[in-house]
């Protein structure tokens, strides 16, 4: 991405400000490759006050009475997108609001978003929850108003950010919903391989189709149950991942365990890209790609992208 921005000849400073949202991702996944699963967890202090476990019935039925949040919750289901900004606003609604700790409700966005990332999914809502932050992230109706372009008023939202640190749970907000969240992966039998082949595999953390390109191998998208069962995503988010493995030319779909695949193709001819998610892959691990050779994992996002900006800035002008 940051390679195809530099080749619009476009200036610096009319692209920053997206990069800098780029290299959010790469933030929340160094932390997630230095902290492991503890990403999941409350990570510096205990969410509180934390009155369910939970998530408001009211935010998976749109029904918050906050018009354009309720409105992006109904593009979410309908799009698969939600803005950056409004994933805050929903956070912050179901945390520090409604006081449902922050994991459900992270779950359950991160179910729908066909951007979906597990590190900068789980760490945000931590951030805005204040769990992986030193204060809890707010957002008010004027806030809402004046970056949404409405002009609501008379919600439970309408007060000073003063007054928004003690109110009680709106009424609204009170009565949870117990999540259901499922993957179905499609039912097909798995590919014909070779053993003795180059073969390389990709996933839903890697569908690179420049990895490899002129390298002569099978190439397999392998759907492991146990990520959907541990972390699922919805039937839109498989479908899409679905579409994108096609720009790969000639790859094969293999619903299965990695285990299973080892029984059909030798260890060392497997190649993959390291990621937390197939730690348990076995074979020839590639480095991913990021988008600085900055990959150390700072306290803050704002000592990272000090570091990171320099080097960033510098290739932008070569």
């Amino acid at each position: 991405m940051f390679n195809y921005l530099k080749s619009l000849n476009i200036s610096w400073s009319s692209s920053e400000k997206l990069i800098q949202e780029l290299a959010w991702r790469d933030y929340w996944q160094l932390a997630w490759n230095t902290k492991g699963d503890t990403i999941f967890r409350d990570l510096k202090h205990v969410q509180n006050p934390v009155s369910n476990y939970q998530i408001s019935r009211a935010v998976v039925s749109a029904n918050t009475g906050i018009i354009e949040i309720d409105h992006a919750i109904e593009r979410l289901f309908e799009t698969g997108y939600m803005h950056n900004h409004m994933r805050m606003y929903v956070a912050s609604l179901c945390c520090n609001l409604a006081q449902s700790h922050w994991l459900k409700p992270s779950q359950w966005l991160y179910y729908h978003l066909l951007d979906g990332d597990l590190a900068s999914n789980s760490l945000s809502w931590q951030w805005v929850a204040g769990t992986n932050a030193n204060k809890k992230y707010y957002a008010n109706q004027d806030n809402i108003n004046k970056y949404f372009y409405s002009n609501q008023q008379n919600t439970f939202l309408d007060v000073s950010y003063e007054n928004i640190l003690n109110l009680d749970v709106p009424k609204v907000l009170t009565e949870t919903t117990r999540l259901e969240l499922h993957t179905s992966l499609p039912q097909i039998e798995h590919p014909s391989l070779k053993s003795n082949q180059k073969t390389l595999i990709y996933n839903y953390y890697n569908l690179d189709p420049f990895w490899r390109k002129d390298e002569d191998a099978q190439r397999i998208l392998l759907l492991e149950p146990r990520l959907f069962d541990a972390y699922p995503v919805s039937n839109p988010c498989i479908e899409f991942v679905i579409n994108l493995s096609k720009n790969i030319s000639g790859i094969k779909i293999m619903v299965g365990s990695f285990e299973e695949l080892l029984e059909r193709v030798d260890d060392h001819n497997i190649f993959y890209k390291e990621h937390p998610t197939n730690a348990h892959y076995k074979g020839n691990k590639d480095p991913r790609d990021w988008m600085t050779k900055e990959t150390t994992s700072y306290q803050s996002f704002f000592a990272f992208w000090k570091h990171a900006k320099k080097e960033l800035k510098s290739k932008w002008q070569e």
